[in-house]
């Protein structure tokens, strides 16, 4: 017999409309705690989906069962309106032709050719920082991790007003789209009012841009031996080459979700590390051995427990806090019956603070991720960057990012905030709320 699921009404969700455009999270969990693990939400006009915080069930869509489960709309075509149709928001053949043509390049040897470019756009950009002053942190965090991705993975240099505009449009999209999104019975009106139309306008000059790169290669001559070269040696199985359409999807995705989610998780990182002085020291005390003739990738494997204070960051403000996924046929898991059709929302969110998964849950607490720790204890319900094969194709690449940012950042300053917890923004990724923090050199 399949289990009752609670439902939420659509009248609820209107009444709660303002607040869920504003931040959806606590309404998720008063439901979630009101209602269990697995509840319906009612969108109106037929539509429903259903939310989870059940580890087992996100395992079961996004790993065990994944060929039954696609991307839903809102990223198969809500998103790729604004981003292109690409290996983030395409699915079934067109996804597995696209991943295996991208894998390569994500290769640990190719991340070992392009570690050294990282670390120096890290250090350009930790120069930057004006010290004994209060700075929103997160913007240069966002400066930060495009120029990684435009220097590291294409080799682009002119990071001025180029890379600035690409970055308007990236924030301008997902703006547009986020409401779109939270208020769906709106659309009708984002259309009328012009503002849809004015952000895909927005887009095709991003397009635009990309355009410009890629042919400016294609007729340079030159070698670069990163991302973007290998993009166009790149042959699929006819032995046909991507076009530029199709290029330009693959790297406005990469650009678009390859710093968004880093610099998100770099911010939160440093809140939680300034918010807890201790943890902060015992960071420092890590980084302040490591010597200036040390590999990039030797620093990164042996900067452990800076590792482990990015993995709890995560944990706690998981960048891609939900994912979600479409039953492509019908299906079940334990007693609930899955129709074809069945939207399910997985808050990733919730499960990393779910009590009876973690201990003391709200804590911030890098020693979870000890090494010494058996990964068992929490393997099944951690989703950092997701899970199955849509895992994040760049998560070691990100990682690393990562590690050599804290590092450097704890290294040559004490971070210091007078803020007195931390608040979110959840937008299509989860992004600080405030970020006002104080560097002061050691």
């Amino acid at each position: 017999m399949s289990k009752t699921i609670p439902v939420v009404s659509f009248l609820t969700v209107l009444k709660n409309a303002s607040r869920i455009l504003k931040n959806p999270l606590p309404f998720h969990n008063e439901n979630f705690e009101k209602h269990g693990d697995i509840f319906r939400v009612q969108l109106g006009f037929g539509n429903s989906v259903l939310f989870t915080r059940d580890a087992g069930l996100a395992r079961h869509a996004l790993q065990k069962q994944h060929r039954n489960y696609h991307k839903s709309a809102l990223q198969s075509k809500d998103l790729a309106r604004y981003i292109g149709e690409g290996l983030l928001t395409a699915n079934g053949e067109k996804w597995l032709k696209q991943r295996r043509l991208i894998q390569p390049a994500f290769h640990k040897k190719k991340l070992e050719e392009i570690i050294d470019t990282i670390q120096n756009v890290v250090r350009e950009e930790v120069s930057n920082i004006v010290p004994d002053k209060t700075i929103d942190v997160y913007p240069l965090m966002s400066d930060l991790a495009f120029k990684v991705v435009a220097k590291s993975l294409f080799s682009y240099t002119d990071t001025g007003n180029t890379i600035s505009r690409l970055q308007h449009i990236t924030q301008t999209a997902q703006k547009t789209l986020i409401k779109e999104i939270r208020q769906p019975y709106k659309r009708w009106w984002f259309y009328l009012s012009g503002k849809t139309r004015s952000t895909l306008k927005l887009t095709q000059e991003a397009r635009s841009i990309l355009n410009t790169i890629i042919d400016e290669r294609k007729n340079s001559g030159e070698q670069y031996n990163d991302l973007l070269d290998m993009l166009l040696e790149s042959r699929y199985d006819d032995g046909s080459a991507m076009d530029n359409e199709q290029l330009i999807d693959e790297i406005l995705i990469l650009f678009t979700a390859g710093h968004e989610t880093t610099s998100n998780a770099l911010t939160f990182t440093l809140l939680l590390l300034a918010l807890h002085p201790q943890i902060q020291d015992k960071v420092y005390a890590e980084v302040s051995k490591s010597t200036e003739n040390i590999s990039a990738m030797a620093l990164v494997a042996k900067h452990q427990y800076t590792k482990q204070c990015i993995e709890e960051s995560m944990r706690l403000y998981p960048p891609a806090y939900f994912s979600d996924r479409v039953a492509i046929n019908d299906d079940q898991y334990d007693d609930i019956i899955l129709k074809k059709g069945t939207t399910i929302l997985i808050s990733f969110f919730e499960i990393h603070r779910q009590a009876g998964l973690w201990e003391e849950p709200l804590s911030f607490n890098p020693d979870r991720f000890d090494p010494n720790v058996d990964k068992k204890e929490y393997a099944d319900w951690y989703f950092p960057f997701g899970a199955g094969p849509r895992m994040c194709i760049g998560n070691n690449f990100a990682m690393s990012e990562m590690i050599l940012a804290v590092a450097q950042l704890i290294k040559d300053y004490k971070v210091t905030t007078k803020l007195k917890d931390v608040k979110v923004q959840p937008l299509i990724t989860l992004k600080p709320l405030e970020s006002r923090l104080e560097f002061t050199r050691r």
